[in-house]
């Protein structure tokens, strides 16, 4: 088992990856390029200062495949390098500022909470995985929207207008995809290691 693992849980993906601190560092490090490489994916929204990327799908991913301590370390990862210059934000962009930031530092909650929902399961159903997805969204959000607020001097009701109900189709789009492709991945892993 990991370095960074708790007793008793269940295995997360990385856990099925042989070594321990080089793996945990490996897959940290790999977690925060995944979700930066994400990040270029941006379809602007209308009507809203934050647009829809792909980094958080793989933020949730990651948290779901490397459990909550490598989860949240990758995002932690991918927070300090882009605040720090490294420009792998939307747009290949970097700093810790304007109305995207809240969900970019959201990433971390949502990394370790869905990291640690998938070390007790919620990653191997389809509908726990949607649960688990939406849990994590939620965190993002929770972490986002006062910070877009608070950016863009908005009140609560237009926070939620801007900052939320235009991305709701594409975090449902995520979810389905997610609640298939972490069961079927846990499926064929189960396969595999029946057959050695």
């Amino acid at each position: 088992m990991s370095s960074l693992s708790l007793a008793g849980r269940r295995p997360v993906l990385a856990d099925l990856v042989p070594g321990a601190l080089a793996r945990d560092l490996a897959l940290v490090a790999g977690g925060a390029v995944v979700t930066g490489l994400a990040a270029q994916v941006v379809l602007p929204v209308p009507g809203s200062p934050v647009p829809m990327t792909g980094q958080t799908f793989a933020a949730l991913l990651t948290g779901a495949a490397l459990g909550w301590q490598r989860g949240a370390a990758a995002m932690l990862l991918y927070l300090l390098a882009g605040a720090a210059g490294v420009p792998w934000f939307q747009n290949a962009s970097s700093g810790l500022f304007g109305a995207s930031a809240g969900y970019i530092i959201g990433f971390v909650f949502a990394g370790a909470l869905v990291g640690a929902l998938a070390a007790r399961g919620g990653d191997r159903t389809p509908l726990r995985t949607a649960g688990t997805m939406v849990l994590g969204n939620l965190a993002i959000y929770a972490v986002g929207v006062p910070w877009l607020m608070a950016s863009a001097s908005l009140g609560l009701a237009d926070g939620l207008a801007m900052g939320v109900v235009p991305f709701l189709i594409g975090d449902a789009v995520k979810i389905v995809l997610a609640a298939g492709l972490l069961p079927g991945t846990w499926k064929l892993v189960e396969r595999i290691r029946s057959h050695h």
